[in-house]
């Protein structure tokens, strides 16, 4: 059985995720290789694919979501995430257990919790239709409907419950959509069709791809399931067993490549929440325990960051107009200028001011 260096699971990781070296493939393309991309914000969305893809500009992926092939709503972790519209459709049905319980959590409690799903639903879908409707004029609907409850926190556990997605202004750079509100539509009227039924042997293959090698707790972080040892125990027959640094066992596609630990690792700079940070439940594989805390401090934050010899080794902030880093560590002189240089070029496409300020 095979054992993987730290640096060859790092290396493996950065292949899998594009930041190894900028790839030609189109966002579309790119997004389908992580299965779904977090876009709790969606000025970083655009960062992400600026620092996997070759040319990126942001018009690239506010066509694809206005073009349909992209859509944004909640999915993994109960977060709002991009996914493939090809995917949507099975992604969205595995992973409602995640929704379902996030309606149950304290948040929804006072103004959903005594309220019969089915119900809520069902007066959500009349005040929908076939339309893309503002998320606060569905609040205000649904609070004419059950007085004495809050709109937005029922419009928040409508898109939980049934398949909703986002309006295009959602994905677009320069959040401007937060001037008119998000909004929503029925996923079967956004693609027409119906989503399809849950599939979970296809979200561990296609986690795997992106993200392995990895094991069942690093699976269930990533999308927020939980129990799923007994599904992929009975797939062991299609997949690779391997063992980590520390000997855990690692799990992976059985063609799927294993990166050179002394693989080059280019200087990326990668925007908050960032799934390959996020991917794991043991991060240390690019995110060093020692800097842990400095990354999420908590709160649900997990902050924006440099990546130096595929390690992370910086955060990253936009202060003032300019690109701001924090080293995390002693940078050498040849990495402060790698660092320099790549975070001219983050500016760049951000538009900030071009100098680079180090604190």
């Amino acid at each position: 059985m095979t054992t993987l260096s730290l640096r060859r699971l790092n290396r493996t990781l950065l292949h899998r995720q594009q930041l190894d070296v900028r790839s030609s493939a189109s966002v579309v393309e790119a997004v389908r290789r992580r299965v779904a991309v977090q876009a709790q914000e969606p000025n970083w969305v655009h960062v992400g694919m600026w620092a996997r893809l070759e040319g990126f500009a942001s018009g690239d992926l506010e066509a694809a979501v206005e073009g349909r092939a992209l859509v944004r709503g909640p999915l993994l972790r109960g977060t709002q995430h991009l996914t493939a519209a090809a995917d949507h459709a099975w992604l969205r049905p595995t992973v409602q257990p995640v929704l379902d319980r996030l309606v149950r959590s304290a948040y929804y409690a006072e103004h959903v919790g005594d309220l019969d799903p089915a119900v809520l639903v069902a007066a959500a879908r009349e005040v929908l239709g076939d339309r893309t409707v503002r998320r606060r004029d569905l609040g205000a609907a649904l609070a004419e409907r059950f007085p004495g409850r809050k709109g937005a926190v029922m419009a928040a556990a409508v898109e939980a419950l049934t398949p909703v997605v986002h309006g295009p202004a959602t994905s677009a750079f320069g959040s401007w959509w937060s001037r008119r509100g998000i909004e929503v539509t029925t996923a079967e009227a956004w693609l027409g069709e119906p989503v399809g039924e849950p599939d979970v042997p296809t979200l561990v293959r296609r986690y795997l791809a992106g993200f392995g090698p990895a094991g069942v707790m690093d699976l269930q972080t990533w999308c927020g399931l939980t129990r799923l040892r007994a599904v992929v125990d009975g797939m062991r027959d299609e997949l690779r067993v391997l063992r980590g640094p520390d000997g855990a066992e690692l799990l992976d596609l059985p063609d799927a490549p294993l990166a050179d630990e002394e693989a080059p690792a280019p200087v990326r700079f990668l925007p908050m929440f960032d799934d390959a940070v996020l991917g794991h439940r043991d991060r240390t594989r690019i995110l060093p325990e020692a800097v842990r805390r400095e990354v999420m401090p908590g709160w649900s934050m997990v902050r924006a960051t440099v990546l130096v010899d595929g390690f992370v080794a910086a955060t990253w902030e936009l202060a003032e107009g300019r690109v701001v880093v924090r080293p995390l560590r002693p940078l050498t002189p040849g990495e402060e200028e790698d660092v320099r240089a790549e975070g001219a070029a983050a500016a760049a496409f951000v538009g900030a001011e071009p100098a680079v300020r180090l604190t």
